[in-house]
């Protein structure tokens, strides 16, 4: 700016007020776009129950994790059998007695996605992940544990199916959709399994 450009801004208090302005109401947008900016963070939502799309959240999630990156895990639906440590049948009514009964009581029982075979899928990508020195999906949850990796159990899905707190392993998270929305709306990546 040049000395006759300054002048005229201190001799006019209008327009110098209107440059102060104009930068305050520039100060705000800055601040709004920062708020927005994703973190180092990964949000997965876990629908399924399948064995093969549940192991490979796991190694995303601590794929991620093992990089620095804030990682949050959504369970729901189906996903919740991941969770579960036992099935509890008391106090649960007619419908959420027969889901528990033809649902995965652990994540030791969970069927792969395709070719199962009555269980024979399950087993035999077991065995295969044993044989090539692969962690095992209980493995992968403790070391997703272990490396900080939040797990939260969707409270709306717990009560539609009757999943008691008592039947889910220890140290989870309890919530709703907001508190997926809430990481997610942060994170530089969301994903869907």
């Amino acid at each position: 700016m040049d000395a006759n450009a300054e002048a005229r801004l201190v001799d006019d208090p209008s327009r110098m007020q209107a440059l102060e302005d104009k930068l305050r109401d520039l100060e705000k947008r800055l601040t709004y776009v920062e708020g927005q900016v994703a973190e180092d963070r990964v949000a997965l939502v876990v629908f399924s129950g399948d064995l093969d799309r549940v192991l490979a959240a796991f190694i995303i999630a601590t794929g991620a994790a093992a990089m620095g990156q804030q990682v949050s895990m959504f369970f729901t639906f189906w996903g919740l059998s991941v969770l579960k440590k036992d099935c509890q049948l008391s106090g649960k009514t007619l419908f959420q007695k027969m889901m528990a009964l033809m649902s995965p009581g652990s994540s030791k029982s969970l069927p792969v996605s395709q070719m199962n075979y009555f269980g024979v899928g399950a087993k035999m990508l077991r065995s295969m992940m044993k044989e090539k020195n692969v962690n095992s999906l209980e493995e992968m949850i403790s070391l997703a544990r272990e490396l900080g990796v939040r797990m939260i159990a969707c409270e709306m899905s717990r009560d539609l199916m009757g999943i008691k707190e008592s039947e889910l392993v220890a140290g989870l998270e309890c919530g709703g959709v907001a508190s997926f929305l809430a990481d997610s709306l942060k994170s530089r990546t969301s994903l869907f399994i």
